[in-house]
């Protein structure tokens, strides 16, 4: 299942948007807040933006530059704007395609299909692993390892997306919220559950030599500083 953000101000025209992308099996989420876009996007991660041009705040161009800045998805533009210039501005921001309003929806759901495969499909490049490094830890997502100089420590898959989430918003605090969806999704789980969880990552850090680096943010979560020194590969 894929996951299909939508930042179009159009209550009407999101919710026909998203009721097509979930009758072809994928996520369709839309965004509220026209403000902090790109809070939304962090907390979403999707794999595919739908955009438009005009919106509350800031237009589409913009938010096009800064979702480029954090991501290389594929990003749709969707607008009743049609000029040959609209074009080549959202091409030039950072864009994938360009479709104009009014449009057929299976033009729609064909394309989003198309920068799926091109993307994540059979037609992607396949790059190097996946991972994410901070300051010379590196978390290797497929693999479920940490890795700081010649040490190595392997993880669970829940140590390691707990990982991945404040190693990518570092040294920003992350809430508790955010950190019980990324692991459990809308399930309920219980406060004890999640601080045994951050106890065990503290202790696999400690493995690496990294002690007092996960901090608690009473009222707030938890956020990871980096107080270790970067070690080189041997």
């Amino acid at each position: 299942m894929y996951t299909i953000m939508i930042i179009e101000d159009d209550p009407k025209i999101a919710g026909l948007l998203k009721s097509h992308i979930e009758r072809y099996g994928d996520r369709a989420v839309f965004v509220e807040d026209f403000e902090h876009v790109m809070e939304q996007f962090k907390q979403i991660q999707p794999h595919v933006v739908l955009l438009d041009i005009n919106l509350p705040s800031y237009d589409g161009f913009y938010w096009c530059r800064q979702i480029r800045t954090l991501s290389t998805c594929p990003i749709l533009f969707i607008s009743a704007r049609s000029g040959k210039m609209d074009q080549v501005m959202a091409l030039e921001n950072g864009a994938d395609d360009y479709i104009t309003k009014p449009f057929e929806h299976e033009i729609v759901i064909a394309k989003i299909r198309s920068q799926l495969r091109r993307v994540y499909g059979d037609y992607a490049v396949r790059d190097e692993e996946r991972k994410v490094e901070l300051h010379g830890l590196v978390v290797y997502l497929e693999r479920l390892e940490m890795e700081l100089g010649r040490e190595k420590v392997q993880l669970t898959k829940k140590e390691t997306v707990l990982l991945e989430t404040l190693m990518r918003r570092s040294p920003k605090i992350v809430s508790r919220e955010t950190i019980l969806e990324k692991l459990w999704d809308d399930s309920f789980v219980d406060d004890n559950t999640l601080s045994v969880n951050i106890t065990r990552v503290r202790k696999r850090l400690a493995e690496l030599g990294i002690t007092d680096a996960l901090e608690t943010v009473r009222g707030s979560g938890y956020r990871l500083i980096h107080n270790w020194k970067a070690a080189s590969p041997s």
